[in-house]
């Protein structure tokens, strides 16, 4: 048995990263969606089928565990998946499988709260409020997933999405760091002038954006604290895997990367993220 990870496309590599940081002995099974990637701008249902493809393409092999590096298949298609369609799969393959997503550890990085602990009251007057900036795709910033969450839990955070079309398939494809950086530059002060001024923390809302994260750091004032995700996650899946023995990581440390695009070397941009080569096979 092993995890999963699932993404459109590179940036959950992002995740993977992390997950062999925290678990070495884990089997460990990328796929990417690159033949459908970005899932920013496409329809909700889209996303839906899409994601549902990925996750049974882990399970069929020998996933147990599948988590969602994905922002936009994590806000749009996890909770659906979860609710209507994993309980029927469970029973037909008589497994214990499930999936996971990155929202719910980032909310609880962001929050420093458990994701199960609401506000159950309001206080009148709020003395400061800290703002939380959220870089993300079109359709993550559209769920306003990060917006209603927070809300719900901590009453003296502020957040502001900036919802940044293309820029995933730029990183995608390998654009060059000055054109990266010239875009991300131009998102940071489209927030600036949303918010009336920097924020305090910032998000990166999807998993392709840590890739170039040092650009994000260079394009917001010297010192904004970054919420990694993929840290929260690994932090989140370790208290999961913890308090669910079910769920096996397997214990050889394999690694394999799937596609189902152009099976092959990854850009240079991956390279230069992972520090060495990355061949991904035919999904």
């Amino acid at each position: 048995m092993s995890i999963g990870v699932f993404d459109s496309g590179i940036g959950g590599l992002s995740v993977h990263r992390a997950l062999v940081d925290r678990f070495p002995q884990a089997d460990l099974l990328y796929l990417a969606d690159q033949a459908n990637a970005p899932y920013g701008g496409r329809p909700g249902e889209e996303i839906v089928d899409l994601t549902r493809a990925g996750c049974i393409r882990l399970f069929d092999a020998g996933a147990s565990l599948v988590v969602l590096a994905c922002n936009t298949a994590s806000a749009i298609a996890l909770r659906r998946l979860q609710q209507t369609w994993l309980p029927g799969y469970r029973r037909e393959t008589g497994r214990a499988l499930n999936v996971l997503g990155i929202i719910v550890p980032t909310i609880e990085a962001a929050t420093g709260q458990p994701w199960a602990q609401e506000i159950d009251h309001r206080d009148e007057q709020i003395r400061k409020v800290d703002v939380l900036g959220v870089f993300s795709t079109p359709a993550t910033a559209a769920s306003r997933v990060f917006e209603i969450e927070i809300d719900k839990r901590k009453q003296d955070l502020a957040v502001f999405s900036e919802p940044c079309p293309d820029l995933a398939r730029m990183i995608e494809q390998g654009a060059g760091r000055d054109e990266l950086a010239a875009r991300i530059g131009e998102h940071a002060i489209a927030l600036k002038r949303r918010i009336g001024r920097f924020p305090d923390r910032a998000v990166l809302g999807c998993t392709h954006y840590e890739i170039v994260a040092d650009l994000f750091r260079d394009a917001l004032p010297a010192g904004t604290p970054l919420i990694h995700q993929p840290d929260a996650t690994a932090d989140a899946l370790e208290r999961y895997l913890a308090h669910h023995p079910d769920y096996v990581a397997g214990e050889t440390g394999q690694r394999r990367f799937l596609t189902t695009g152009t099976p092959g070397p990854q850009n240079g941009l991956v390279v230069s993220f992972w520090g060495s080569p990355l061949v991904f096979e035919a999904a």
